[in-house]
């Protein structure tokens, strides 16, 4: 036990003991604006208590001593806690708030930065009366913190908890993380010991509590709320609905945080693409005119997690020129996207209602384009042209000028044309084209990712289907062998038919899809549009079909032979196998299996 100093030396003698007792860092909490510690083992506690047995005049002594540090929040004074790892515009809401005559209280760099900012602090560590430590992991996880920010003003005994322990309250929050997402996302990587000292831990705590109790305390995690925010606080106001905004932009911060943790960890412990649960962070990116029709409301938004960082896609295209992109021209965009970017020749694709109606691939991307459209010109009007090569002023002027093969005078109109890039006369060509015309630019989709669709009451999620040509094998199970010009033609037929809907049969010859049946309930019917499609040019060119021939004889294996095919490619399977490569024997036609089928629903 602390001894009780006696005689005339009694108030320095306290004085020295105390200031021994008090570690450096705790001198500046000597302020009036400190709070009250809550920790019962702090040596000044020790010393109060100590005290007790002494004698009354010693006792007073002590108290007072005490009782300089132990101030409580003025009634009817203000007081925000700002914590930032991202600083923008932290100068213009700390000077705001201290205009408005709120006291500032703040953590490490964020304090030197307002300081810098010409704005008085008030540092965590005088209200907590403990230092940062753990190398910064314990900073506000402390009673005369949170116990701030969570006491409901309208609950007499939060207020009188308060006021026992000296703690002030909270009226504005304004936090945001660790930059853990860029952090993990970065391009050189990250060292898992460094991506876990970029979890948060006091950041997600304040902002929940501050969220949790949003009729009292006001929680900012976007620095774009901030006009809001002092126009606000200016107004006196006590807007319900904007303080629950506040809160659920709040909860909504923290839940995307957690995810993207959730997911890293499940990356760096199992790996696996299926997870027990699965959380996928979605940013609103527009609000769509509609949906399909117009009758149905919709918006777009941005997949957030962590493995679609950089991985491509229409999503994170920019677009140059045009009217905004509905709900439909993102579909066709996309389906349009995915299917030239299969393509290692300079390729053109056009797509309508997500089917891919005509695909050529040639060194002269001019060349191709014209092939591309002549496929199917109807369709191709008002639809989506998509290349894999850089749009220059030759081709802008080509797709500006082209007239429809149908007609030969018609101009043909595109919703959308998208591309890897652009040269500046060729963008300034294109934007003359049409007011109207979406110019997107967009960067290839990587492989491997996680395919997700919804259905009724939960998701299906799968692998993409990114098979190539290269990755399987082509066996040769019928008498005739095909040649190699054949060969190549139906690998390219086969690249086409993985991207149109089931039961899909395309038909190409040269690099050049000549015809394409998709949608239809049976095969027969899709070979049969593919057929008409193709007219005359059929003969001799190569068949994919996405799946396998349920029947030949008298079916689409022997319409196809009898329409002059020079060779077929189909995944095989069936029990009927042996009836197609009959049919193709007697034919003379060249039947090829993949083993791999390409159902598209």
């Amino acid at each position: 036990m602390i001894q009780s100093p006696t005689g005339a030396a009694t108030t320095a003698s306290l004085s020295r003991l105390l200031l021994r007792q008090t570690p450096p860092y705790l001198l500046p909490s000597l302020s009036p604006h400190s709070a009250a510690p809550f920790n019962h083992s702090h040596p000044r506690r020790l010393l109060r208590c100590s005290l007790s047995h002494s004698s009354s005049s010693n006792r007073n002594v002590a108290m007072n001593v005490v009782s300089d540090r132990n101030v409580s929040h003025e009634p009817g004074s203000k007081q925000a806690l700002i914590s930032l790892s991202d600083k923008k515009n932290l100068d213009f809401v700390g000077n705001g708030l201290q205009e408005l005559g709120y006291t500032i209280v703040s953590t490490g760099g964020t304090a030197s930065a307002l300081e810098s900012a010409g704005v008085a602090v008030t540092k965590v560590e005088q209200l907590t009366q403990f230092p940062e430590m753990l190398d910064g992991r314990v900073k506000t996880l402390h009673p005369n913190i949170h116990g701030g920010i969570l006491a409901r003003r309208d609950q007499k005994h939060h207020i009188e908890a308060l006021n026992t322990h000296g703690i002030g309250t909270f009226d504005v929050v304004v936090v945001n993380l660790y930059p853990f997402y860029d952090k993990v996302t970065s391009a050189g990587g990250v060292e898992f010991e460094d991506g876990i000292e970029n979890i948060d831990i006091g950041g997600p705590a304040m902002i929940r509590a501050a969220a949790k109790n949003h009729k009292d305390v006001l929680v900012v995690v976007d620095s774009e709320d901030y006009p809001d925010l002092l126009e606000f606080l200016k107004g006196n106001q006590n807007d319900d609905k904007f303080r629950l905004k506040l809160a659920w932009k709040a909860f909504q911060h923290v839940a995307s945080y957690d995810s993207a943790v959730s997911e890293w960890l499940w990356k760096q412990s199992v790996g696996d693409k299926f997870p027990p649960s699965l959380s996928v962070p979605l940013l609103l990116k527009s609000s769509l005119r509609y949906g399909e029709n117009p009758h149905q409301k919709a918006a777009f938004y941005v997949d957030k997690r962590l493995s679609e960082v950089n991985a491509g896609g229409i999503a994170t295209s920019i677009q140059h020129h045009g009217k905004e992109m509905s709900y439909n021209n993102y579909l066709d965009a996309d389906a349009a996207w995915n299917c030239v970017c299969e393509f290692r020749n300079p390729t053109c694709v056009v797509v309508k209602h997500t089917n891919p109606c005509g695909v050529a691939s040639r060194d002269d991307i001019l060349e191709a384009y014209r092939l591309a459209v002549k496929a199917d010109p109807v369709s191709a009007f008002g639809g989506i042209v998509a290349f894999n090569v850089e749009v220059d002023e030759v081709l802008a002027k080509e797709i500006r000028e082209f007239r429809s093969p149908a007609d030969g005078e018609t101009r043909m109109f595109y919703e959308i044309v998208v591309a890897p890039s652009y040269t500046e006369k060729g963008l300034e060509i294109l934007r003359g084209k049409s007011k109207t015309l979406r110019i997107l630019e967009a960067k290839k989709n990587e492989p491997g990712k996680l395919s997700l669709r919804q259905v009724g009451g939960g998701w299906l999620a799968q692998d993409s289907d990114d098979l190539t040509p290269n990755d399987i094998q082509f066996s040769v199970v019928s008498e005739k062998a095909p040649q190699e010009s054949e060969l190549r033609d139906a690998e390219f037929a086969w690249l086409c038919v993985k991207h149109v809907k089931s039961n899909a049969i395309v038909i190409a010859k040269d690099n050049c899809m000549l015809g394409m049946g998709s949608g239809q309930p049976n095969r027969v019917e899709s070979l049969r549009i593919a057929v008409r499609k193709a007219g005359g040019a059929i003969k001799g060119a190569a068949l994919a079909s996405d799946a396998f021939f349920p029947f030949a004889w008298k079916d689409a294996v022997e319409e196809a032979c009898q329409h002059e095919i020079g060779v077929i490619a189909e995944p095989g399977g069936s029990i009927r196998d042996k009836d197609a490569i009959d049919c193709c024997n007697k034919y003379g036609v060249s039947l090829l299996f993949t083993n791999v089928r390409h159902f598209r629903h």
